[in-house]
């Protein structure tokens, strides 16, 4: 079952890696859009346009140009994660449920 494919493959040292480094990447993005916690903590600063800090792979220009779309596609794309996020659990579950390989 998938839920256990991480403890046969011979990629543990590369997965801590890939964890730390998506953890430095978030911590460069999203640590300077909150206020300083001793003012108001864990509150965004009034100019953050969440997703739309990173130049030319965030939202920014297309926020600004127009933001009832730039809305709707943040929405679509929080519906799409879920749903994503829902879908593979049901998976990894059937799997562990039933015991054999979904695929």
């Amino acid at each position: 079952p998938s839920a256990f494919a991480f403890q046969q493959t011979p990629l543990q040292i590369f997965w801590p890696v890939v964890i730390f480094a998506i953890g430095g990447f978030e911590s460069i993005t999203s640590v300077p859009a909150f206020d300083v916690p001793v003012d108001r903590p864990w509150t965004l600063k009034n100019e953050h346009v969440p997703g739309g800090t990173l130049g030319f792979l965030g939202g920014n220009n297309f926020a600004a140009s127009d933001p009832s779309g730039f809305k709707k596609m943040q929405t679509k794309e929080l519906n799409n994660g879920r749903l994503a996020m829902m879908a593979i659990a049901g998976m990894v579950t059937q799997e562990l449920v039933t015991g054999t390989k979904l695929f």
